[in-house]
């Protein structure tokens, strides 16, 4: 298991050659891309702040979610600090010996990950106007 969050650009490829192994009949990932749009507002840039305790927090996520499922290796990173569009935000890669286990893992991840990682996106838009989302 390896987990990150830190203001290294995150690759989705590196993180499936880490999970990657002999044994895994299946390597499924997600890659959460900054997009140029939210809500119909054209987005320029991002940035993720997150909370001193988001690394222990990843980390326990992905600890609480693996033990119930059957996967070799899991590789999560989410990103902090200026992203533009087309950057990597969230990375996400599950190794399993079958394709079920590795989908379900890896959904599950996105939205646990998305649902208590304490980070929060500072949204910019076009216009020149900008808003804080909470992700958790």
């Amino acid at each position: 298991m390896r987990t990150t969050v830190g203001p290294a650009p995150l690759d989705v490829a590196e993180h499936a050659a880490l999970v990657g192994d002999a044994a895994a009949g299946a390597v499924v990932t997600f890659g959460g891309v900054v997009r140029d749009h939210d809500h119909g507002r054209s987005v320029r840039d991002l940035e993720y702040v997150g909370h001193p305790s988001a690394p222990d927090v990843l980390r326990a996520v992905v600890e609480e979610v693996v033990a119930g499922c059957e996967v070799d290796a899991v590789a999560v990173g989410h990103r902090l600090g200026h992203l533009a569009v087309g950057d990597v935000a969230f990375a996400v890669a599950v190794s399993a010996a079958h394709r079920a286990e590795a989908f379900a893992a890896c959904a599950r991840l996105v939205d646990e990950v998305k649902d208590r990682l304490p980070v929060w996106k500072h949204q910019h838009f076009g216009d020149g106007t900008s808003e804080w989302v909470a992700c958790p």
